[in-house]
């Protein structure tokens, strides 16, 4: 059968990226506790198309997935970017993996067990011979507002605020230490599952430890560049406020071979 997508083009327009979006599938990430945790995952995969050609073989996308069945997680990624360079012939190739991640977490006074999601996300990028990395890990995480609570006779307004890390790294990079750090930088951490007792030390931790969107990356990013394994990162948190009809946010970035 005639190879359409191989045919000339004569509109000399290269394109930058082409491929696949949103296709589910099995993988397994690093777990610090039990070694590997299995997960399901979104995942996206592009390469780049010479403006000679026509199309993409989108299906190639899918034999390489099957190919590394089993073993597609962060280990691999070098492996599965290097095999779409090969198949596609292209210069650049692009792996975005979203999975939701669970950690089991025990409630800070009855130490009722639960599982806890984050979501998290692997970036790879290859072009030509060289190579990019990125760890994404987001963290839903409790704060109260220092402002509420000085003009306030009693109480202060709270809500849930989300807060994301972009990291490079040499070595390893737990998910679970980004989420530690996050949570340790925040006016409480969440939680699955609370008794009363629990929400009660909850939400008088967060009323001892009032933090602006402002102080929680700031927080995040001083912990970060205590870790010498990371090589850049930002940080992004989002408040979803609770008494005003918009959320605040704040971000900063820091590259370890910069400053």
């Amino acid at each position: 059968m005639k190879d359409i997508q191989n045919t000339f083009d004569n509109r000399g327009i290269g394109i930058d990226k082409v491929g696949i979006k949103n296709i589910r599938y099995p993988i397994t990430v690093l777990d610090r506790k039990n070694d590997i945790q299995h997960t399901i995952a979104s995942i996206n995969m592009y390469v780049d198309l010479p403006k000679q050609f026509k199309g993409t073989h989108m299906s190639r996308f899918i034999e390489i997935l099957n190919e590394h069945r089993g073993n597609i997680n962060i280990k691999d990624f070098p492996k599965i970017l290097e095999n779409m360079q090969k198949r596609f012939n292209a210069n650049s190739a692009h792996l975005e993996i979203e999975f939701p991640y669970f950690i089991e977490k025990k409630s800070p006074v009855t130490h009722s067990r639960s599982l806890m999601e984050y979501n998290c996300k692997f970036i790879g990028i290859k072009n030509g011979a060289g190579a990019d990395f990125i760890l994404v890990v987001s963290v839903p995480v409790l704060t109260l507002c220092p402002c509420s609570k000085e003009i306030s006779r009693y109480g202060a307004h709270n809500q849930r605020s989300f807060v994301t890390v972009h990291l490079r790294f040499k070595g390893l990079v737990w998910i679970e230490e980004v989420v530690d750090i996050v949570e340790a930088s925040s006016s409480a951490e969440l939680f699955s599952l609370l008794k009363r007792p629990d929400e009660k030390y909850i939400t008088e931790h967060a009323y001892n430890n009032p933090m602006f969107v402002e102080d929680v990356v700031r927080e995040v990013a001083k912990k970060l560049k205590r870790n010498k394994k990371i090589v850049s990162f930002s940080v992004e948190a989002e408040n979803l406020e609770s008494i005003h009809n918009h959320n605040v946010y704040a971000y900063v970035e820091y590259d370890r071979g910069i400053k």
